[in-house]
């Protein structure tokens, strides 16, 4: 399944639920809830939506796995699923953005890891190591190791993954999503070249963060 589908089906019956609220609050003629139900489904549509999206085909391009705000970006050294140093680029997701997530660059994937946490707001730092996160660790086709972390925050309380360890993701390819508001991480390569900045909105499935050496 490639959840091409211009809604993603984990939307429909919040959609649908949403829907009949505001059908029985026409029905009954209370104008002012309708109007208030009929604009919660206009969100709730909008949130779930799954655009088509395009890159630019260059040798060795990282793209963005999701849509949202480059708030931190370091250089940090890792214990776990993988070690060693590596470049943390830190996206976050507000309820207006599109929550699909992509692979940043094609691979096998090598390690799914989920952790139970809490649900602090995501834009905090604390957030990285506290909250409910899912880890995945793709292995390019030449050995490199990109690290993607999907992290919930303080509203979010769904993390999504339709992937399995191994089956191999295309770049750009749909692998989950995080309801509603959330944060993402990316681990590059310490010698990778990081062409995007702090504070720039990024689009998943399309924007450039760097490139492999």
């Amino acid at each position: 399944m490639k959840h091409k589908s211009i809604i993603v089906a984990e939307g429909f019956p919040f959609i649908v639920l949403s829907l009949v609220f505001t059908g029985f609050a026409a029905f009954f003629g209370v104008a002012w809830l309708t109007i208030l139900l009929a604009a919660l489904t206009i969100f709730i549509i909008a949130f779930f939506r799954n655009p088509q999206r395009h890159f630019q085909a260059a040798e060795k391009l990282v793209i963005s796995p999701a849509d949202g705000k480059v708030i931190k970006m370091e250089e940090v050294d890792v214990r776990g699923a993988m070690a060693g140093r590596f470049k943390k680029i830190s996206i976050f997701m507000n309820v207006f953005n599109v929550h699909v997530n992509r692979a940043p660059y094609e691979g096998t994937i090598e390690k799914i890891s989920y952790h139970p946490g809490k649900f602090v707001s995501a834009n905090l730092d604390k957030a990285s190591t506290e909250n409910e996160r899912n880890e995945v660790l793709i292995r390019t086709e030449d050995g490199r190791a990109i690290w993607t972390v999907q992290i919930a925050g303080l509203i979010a309380r769904r993390i999504v993954c339709w992937i399995r360890e191994g089956e191999t993701l295309a770049k750009g390819e749909r692998f989950g999503m995080i309801r509603f508001g959330s944060r993402v991480e990316v681990f590059l390569p310490a010698d990778s070249r990081v062409v995007v900045r702090l504070n720039d909105k990024v689009r998943a499935g399309q924007t450039p963060l760097g490139y492999l050496s």
